[in-house]
C-alpha cells in the first residue's frame, strides 16, 4: 500500500513539469482508496487563467472522472499549502483529507494566514497532515524564486542608464 510520501512524490514530479513550464511550481494529485484519480501542476500562465491553480485543476479532473462534485471520499496532496481560492474549492468538494508538504507564508488558508479547512462555521471540515516531503517543495519553489530574481538582477543591469 502507497504511503503519503509516495503520493507527494508524484505530485512533486508534477511541481517539476510546472517548474519546466516557467509555471510556480506547485503540484497536486488525488487519491481515493489508494488509487490515483487525477494529478495537475499550475497553469496559469499558459492558460491565462488566474484560477488554474494545481489543486483546482485536479479537483475539475476527478469530479470529471466521478461525474459528481462530491469527492468525500478523496485526499489531495499539494506540494504547498493551498491558498484561500483553492482552500475554498477543497470545502466545496467535500475532500476528506489534505496532505501537503510545505506551508505559503503569503498566502496559505490552511494553517498559516487562515484556518478555513478546520474552521467550525463553515460547513465542512477537512483532516490535514502538513509538513510531508517538506524540504524538497520548499527547495523547489526557492529554486524556481531564486531563478526570476537573478533573471530581474540581469535585465535591471542591462538596462541601467
Amino acid at each position: 500500500m502507497a504511503t503519503d510520501e509516495d503520493f507527494m512524490k508524484i505530485a512533486l514530479f508534477e511541481a517539476k513539469l510546472a517548474y519546466q513550464a516557467g509555471e510556480v511550481p506547485v503540484g497536486a494529485v488525488i487519491v481515493v482508496e489508494n488509487k490515483v484519480i487525477s494529478k495537475a501542476h499550475n497553469k496559469k500562465e499558459l492558460l491565462k487563467d488566474p484560477t488554474a491553480h494545481a489543486e483546482i485543476l485536479a479537483i475539475r479532473e476527478a469530479s470529471a472522472y466521478f461525474k459528481n462534485w462530491r469527492l468525500s471520499n478523496a485526499t489531495l496532496y499539494v506540494t504547498k499549502e493551498p491558498c484561500p481560492m483553492c482552500a475554498g474549492a477543497i470545502i466545496s468538494a467535500r475532500i476528506k483529507r489534505l496532505v501537503y508538504g510545505c506551508s505559503d507564508p503569503k498566502s496559505g488558508a490552511v494553517d498559516t494566514l487562515y484556518e478555513m479547512l478546520s474552521d467550525k462555521r463553515l460547513n465542512h471540515q477537512v483532516d490535514v497532515i502538513s509538513g510531508v516531503l517538506k524540504e524538497e517543495c520548499e527547495m523547489i519553489l526557492k529554486s524556481f524564486f531564486r531563478g526570476i530574481r537573478e533573471i530581474k538582477e540581469v535585465r535591471s543591469d542591462i538596462f541601467k542608464v
